[in-house]
């Protein structure tokens, strides 16, 4: 299917690897012009000479900055300064407990997960609305509807992107432009393959079978009982970015697994 994407141009933060990297790919597969981010310069052009590879008909640049440095992406606007598409897909997490969360790591977490997303948002929303078309997506995390309890710190950062989405997307009425969040579950980016095979040592089982055991065990609750892969999540942010999503507005766009046990 003809997402109607061609040629636009796409800023996907942290898109070095895992959920980031597999949007990239699934927008430069619609013709999308990827700006890969990361804060390597190195690691991004790598990326950046893949996708050069890997869609020659399309243009991937660099657009290495650490976001939550204002001066940085001061630099990145000056460089880049008109988008179609704004993916806020950077962001940290760890799980820890909440009598070890100190103030400091709360104010990292914040400017990490909200502030850097807010900036990019701040600059680019009014220049989308202007070209009356624009795509902005946040990148949260059934976390943020349902806390386990194990990273308080992360949870209430992508409880924030919920409500800035919606009250960016107040200001998109009557334009073709969006502001909604995608919500995934437990995902199998690179890290958590990693960890996987630390809790199961055992080369002579497969990954399956380990992946398998794990959800059994620790995510019961799952009704998929496997880790989402981050292309199906790039898949689902391709369509919301295309003009066939347009009625998308403010929208907390679940893909779980079906973690979430209440209907809304």
């Amino acid at each position: 299917m003809d997402m109607g994407l061609n040629n636009k141009t796409a800023l996907i933060t942290g898109s070095t690897k895992g959920i980031g990297k597999a949007i990239a790919i699934e927008l430069a597969k619609e013709g999308v012009n990827v700006l890969i981010n990361g804060r390597n310069y190195e690691e991004v052009e790598r990326v950046v000479n893949e996708m050069k590879s890997d869609f020659p008909g399309t243009t991937s640049q660099n657009a290495a900055a650490d976001l939550v440095d204002s001066q940085q992406r001061e630099a990145l606007f000056e460089k880049y300064p008109h988008i179609d598409i704004l993916v806020n897909n950077m962001g940290m997490y760890e799980v820890m407990q909440y009598e070890d969360i100190d103030d400091e790591v709360w104010e990292k977490y914040f400017r990490t997960n909200v502030l850097a997303a807010n900036g990019l948002s701040k600059f680019y929303l009014p220049r989308m609305l202007n070209n009356d078309y624009g795509r902005i997506i946040f990148i949260a995390s059934e976390e943020a509807v349902m806390p386990s309890g194990q990273m308080p710190q992360y949870c209430m950062t992508k409880s924030m992107l919920l409500s800035l989405s919606k009250s960016l997307s107040k200001l998109t009425k009557g334009k073709e432009v969006t502001v909604n969040t995608i919500l995934p579950g437990p995902t199998l980016s690179e890290n958590v393959h990693q960890i996987i095979e630390g809790i199961y040592p055992n080369n002579e089982r497969t990954f399956a079978d380990k992946e398998k055991e794990f959800m059994t065990t620790n995510l019961p609750q799952s009704e998929i009982q496997r880790f989402i892969r981050p292309i199906e999540i790039g898949r689902l942010t391709t369509f919301i970015c295309s003009p066939y999503a347009s009625a998308f507005k403010g929208s907390p766009i679940r893909m779980d697994g079906g973690m979430v046990p209440t209907i809304f």
